[in-house]
């Protein structure tokens, strides 16, 4: 057994709490200083001679003995005095240093307490763009599709410092991507549009082919061949073109119940799932949420066309709607091949299959993309999990 290395907790302190032990450490370091010259000044000062001047008692004068030369007399002659006026000096001495140093610590303790939190609150303000900035790329990174929160800007106001600069290369950043995504989505629309067109001839002129009364057997097997790819290709086409519109957010939103959506769905693929021989199981309970009935129904439609197409004879498909925690859910699931754990995040990628879901000849790989698009569109999000036993569990939840 291999044991880890022991690491020690590490705790992060944020670029204000850094910059205002800077400002505080810095100042108590000045203070302090600026404490200790004044300490030793003081103390020099103290050390310098000075004279006592008292009132001295009358007294009569001796006889050739002025009156100044009286007081030293006194003064030489009683060395008690001395002793006394020495020790009266020490102590004022003491007691000065001892008030400087006891007040200075005070008033040094009480600035610094004011000057921790200006620093604190001058701090905070200087700081205040880079939050902006982080609260925006947080709502872009945490937007449901990656391209749904480009439009944002951070349209910093100010002088034009270094922040200020990177605020506008972020916004400079942004617009390119969101032109970028923007371009994609009409490229695809524009292009699936051109196809159409020419498929649709094609598919015309294949039929009149195939109905001549001089066709012959082998043109009528090619005419059917032909049917099938121009079909797929028209599928192909209608998924993209519905899937760059699902990318857009719905707008216009009308109340919308997933329990009819999905009754309705389920009669409409009972013939589809009669000739793969899978049963199709519905229980609905109301669901009522908002947005695109179109839409929604299209994602009913994949979700049970998938679980039908993918599937074995004698297998079965569930679908069922419900409401839990303030948001409509709509699970799907249904029986097949096993899937791997580490396969289901790619099978919502656009033409990315799993392995055994490539050998359908009538999937274009699109059909969860867009049930992940048309969720996100409605401000929902889309899970999969594979089955024991074999199958997938896809939920779709919708804000109520």
């Amino acid at each position: 057994m291999r044991l880890r290395p022991f690491r020690s907790p590490s705790y992060r302190l944020t670029i204000r709490a850094r910059l205002t032990l800077v400002y505080g450490g810095l100042f108590f370091l000045a203070g302090l200083a600026l404490l200790v010259v004044t300490y030793f000044l003081v103390d020099q000062s103290l050390l310098q001679k000075f004279t006592f001047q008292a009132p001295m008692p009358e007294l009569a004068n001796p006889p050739g003995i002025a009156g100044g030369a009286r007081v030293r007399v006194l003064i030489d002659n009683n060395p008690d005095l001395v002793y006394y006026m020495d020790k009266q000096a020490a102590s004022l001495r003491h007691a000065t240093m001892v008030a400087l140093l006891q007040q200075g610590a005070i008033a040094l303790l009480v600035v610094g307490a004011a000057a921790i939190a200006l620093g604190w609150f001058i701090a905070g303000r200087l700081l205040s763009p880079l939050h902006r900035i982080t609260d925006t790329a947080r709502r872009i990174s945490t937007a449901p599709a990656a391209d749904r929160g480009l439009h944002e800007r951070i349209a910093l106001r100010g002088p034009h410092d270094e922040i200020r600069e990177l605020a506008d290369t972020f916004d400079a950043m942004l617009a390119r991507l969101d032109q970028a995504f923007d371009g994609q989505r009409r490229f695809v629309a524009n292009a699936s549009h051109e196809l159409r067109t020419p498929l649709t001839l094609n598919r015309s002129l294949v039929e009149l082919a195939m109905h001549r009364r001089t066709a012959s057997d082998d043109v009528k097997r090619l005419g059917e061949t032909l049917l099938d790819i121009n079909g797929r290709h028209e599928r192909l086409i209608e998924g993209l073109l519905l899937l760059a519109r699902s990318e857009n957010e719905v707008v216009e939103r009308r109340p919308v119940d997933l329990a009819d959506i999905v009754d309705h769905v389920g009669l409409q693929s009972a013939g589809v799932a009669a000739e793969a021989g899978v049963t199709v199981a519905v229980e609905a309970a109301p669901a009522e949420t908002a947005g695109d009935p179109v839409l929604l129904e299209r994602v009913a439609q994949n979700l049970i066309g998938n679980g039908i197409r993918h599937n074995a004879a004698g297998g079965w498909v569930r679908a069922a709607t419900a409401t839990r925690d303030g948001r409509v859910e709509l699970e799907v699931s249904n029986s097949g091949p096993v899937v791997a754990a580490y396969e289901v995040e790619g099978l919502f990628e656009p033409f990315r299959r799993g392995s055994e879901r490539t050998r359908s000849d009538q999937g274009v790989g699109l059909g969860l993309s867009i049930v992940r698009a048309i969720a996100r569109a409605h401000g929902g999000t889309v899970t999969a999990r594979p089955r024991e036993g074999g199958g997938l569990l896809v939920t779709v939840s919708l804000p109520r």
